[in-house]
């Protein structure tokens, strides 16, 4: 079965709470026009991403899948019969966590809660405490990280190793020091070693401009499991939507890669592997 994959590529407003819903939604039924079946969405997209305080962070949180932001993209979700992964600022008792909300057509799926913090991070969320699930869906079975996390190789391969046949990344990519200008992104660099040595395919949905003087790099990507990208790079500096079609079920990325090696995942020596835990 062939799935059009579209990674939405915004620029939210921190504060902006009800105008970041909207322009998520408009985005969304753009994609759908064009015939998206799954979507993805950047990190913090309904409240931004610079937060000046842990008030301020809390304050434009909200309960999942309880709050209103969920209910809008579960409605557009049921309307449009689409999957939905989009990053969510979550609220839980006391804890802040920067998370990754799966919707489908039926409603809410499950969470992802980033498991490793960047920055400032640290100083308003709680670390993800429910390491890396992988969501059953008539398209496939989809896991979600979030920009950080894949840097990871470990947070790629449990995904890969619960039979996950996508990877969806709400990311908020920002400049990398010693960046070369006329080379791919890092963060793509990265995404794309991760798609072919796991065998996954890999949607990651960056956001841009700059945010109380956090300047983000978009380049938003789709990698087929080969490690070559099908979609994007998108604009370093523009709103864009980025496509791909992509058949979830193909048989050639479980095939043997030659007579004595099935594919890295095939091949994992575990017990040779002494410093893993």
């Amino acid at each position: 079965m062939t799935v059009k994959i579209a990674c939405i590529q915004m620029e939210p407003i921190v504060g902006d709470k009800a105008g970041n819903i909207e322009k998520s939604l408009a985005h969304i039924h753009e994609a759908a026009d064009a015939g998206a079946q799954l979507i993805v969405l950047p990190e913090l997209c309904n409240s931004g991403y610079v937060f000046e305080s842990k008030e301020e962070t809390r304050a434009l949180a909200e309960p999942v899948p309880g709050g209103e932001t969920v209910a809008a993209w579960a409605q557009a979700a049921a309307e449009r019969d689409l999957h939905i992964v989009a990053g969510i600022n979550e609220i839980d008792g006391d804890d802040l966590f920067n998370s990754a909300v799966a919707i489908g057509p039926q409603g809410y799926l499950g969470t992802f809660r980033k498991v490793h913090l960047w920055n400032q991070e640290n100083a308003f969320f709680t670390p993800g405490d429910r390491g890396f699930p992988v969501f059953d869906t008539p398209l496939g079975r989809i896991g979600a990280l979030i920009c950080y996390d894949g840097w990871f190789p470990e947070s790629y391969r449990e995904c890969a190793l619960q039979g996950a046949d996508i990877v969806c990344v709400p990311t908020n990519w920002v400049p990398i020091n010693g960046q070369d200008e006329n080379r791919k992104a890092m963060a793509n660099i990265l995404t794309m070693a991760a798609a072919h040595s796991n065998s996954v395919f890999v949607a990651c949905a960056d956001r841009v401009g700059t945010e109380r003087g956090q300047p983000f790099i978009g380049q938003s990507l789709i990698v087929s499991y080969t490690g070559w990208p099908i979609g994007g790079p998108a604009s370093p500096t523009d709103e864009q939507i980025v496509y791909a079609d992509v058949d979830l079920d193909d048989p050639a990325r479980r095939s043997a890669w030659n007579e004595y090696n099935q594919n890295p995942l095939g091949d994992r020596r575990p017990p040779e592997y002494q410093s893993a835990r």
